[in-house]
């Protein structure tokens, strides 16, 4: 069957459930109302399969499976304690939700890591390069701060170890401020978040290939490693719920972009919800541990490593289940 036809054929259903999802979203909706529930999400996965199986376009799959993810979302949704249902949203929700936006977290991570690791490269081989991005009292500053000699690393002046709950603050406030930041300008077309994505990679890429270039590298290297497994990626997602608002905004597809600017705001929303439980973690390891000196590099790559690892894994695999369309 033609994708033409398929779609005139199946496009009111789809329409009628996702009128119901919303209703059910907001949560005004009585029992009487959802008894047709469950046998329309069983039919939307099987016309989202049909769509996969016949090689119909990107555009109608991801509609698809847009629809099959709210859908699976409400349909499993029960009355539980808020805190059950928090941490089910970090154990399971969160790294099913980054999945099924793979294209905009994809784009996001090239984009910010691309510019990270180019810049850090160029200011490595040049290193006049820092001053078009950073000037010569922030360069100061950061060498100062990841000085070898330094009793406590990342930290402008010498503070004792009283004062990292006022650095935890700090990093919370200074992170939380970044990624929405990050976040809200995506309504701009997505060229906000475009924007902050290079931005941010470009400066950090700046700074990190400087103080590589002077010698400064393993304090500096030790210091990002276990805290930027949680920072960056976190900024980086944050860079792709902006892109999912800036997208519904561009190519709203047969909707109209008020509708569909309030989808895509429904899943950035959770996804900035697991950006800042990330940034908590990133907060707290920066605050007491990646500016400690008593452990040696080699234990601070180690450990740093394994963050990154299993930060990683959380993403690309916690919460697969047969039941679950990732």
């Amino acid at each position: 069957m033609k994708q033409q036809l398929f779609e005139q054929r199946h496009r009111a259903t789809w329409q009628a459930l996702g009128t119901q999802l919303e209703t059910l979203e907001r949560g005004q909706v009585d029992a009487s109302a959802c008894k047709g529930f469950a046998a329309d999400y069983r039919r939307l996965c099987q016309h989202l399969a049909l769509a996969q199986a016949r090689g119909y376009s990107n555009h109608l799959i991801d509609e698809l499976e847009h629809l099959a993810l709210r859908g699976h979302q409400q349909f499993y949704r029960h009355s539980s304690p808020l805190g059950a249902q928090l941490i089910g949203f970090l154990l399971v929700g969160f790294p099913r939700l980054v999945r099924a936006e793979w294209r905009h977290v994809l784009a996001a991570s090239l984009l910010f890591f691309g510019s990270l690791l180019g810049m850090g490269l160029l200011v490595y081989a040049v290193p006049e390069l820092v001053y078009s991005l950073v000037s010569p009292d922030q360069v100061a500053n950061m060498e100062q701060m990841y000085d070898p000699d330094a009793s406590r690393l990342g930290r402008f002046g010498e503070r004792d170890s009283g004062d990292d709950w006022v650095m935890f603050g700090y990093y919370i406030m200074n992170n939380i401020g970044i990624a929405f930041q990050t976040f809200a300008s995506g309504l701009l077309l997505g060229l906000g978040s475009l924007f902050f994505l290079l931005f941010n990679g470009l400066m950090i890429g700046a700074v990190a290939g400087h103080l590589t270039q002077i010698g400064y590298g393993q304090p500096f290297w030790s210091f990002v490693i276990g805290h930027g497994a949680f920072e960056l990626t976190a900024i980086a997602l944050a860079g792709a719920a902006g892109f999912k608002l800036g997208w519904a905004l561009l190519a709203p597809g047969r909707l109209p972009r008020g509708t569909a600017l309030r989808q895509a705001a429904a899943v950035s929303v959770r996804l900035i919800g697991g950006v800042i439980m990330l940034l908590l973690l990133a907060a707290f390891i920066e605050a007491y541990w990646s500016s400690m000196t008593f452990a040696t590099p080699t234990v601070k790559y180690a450990v740093g490593a394994g963050l990154w690892v299993l930060v990683l894994a959380y993403l690309l695999l916690s919460g697969r289940d047969q039941h679950a369309p990732d």
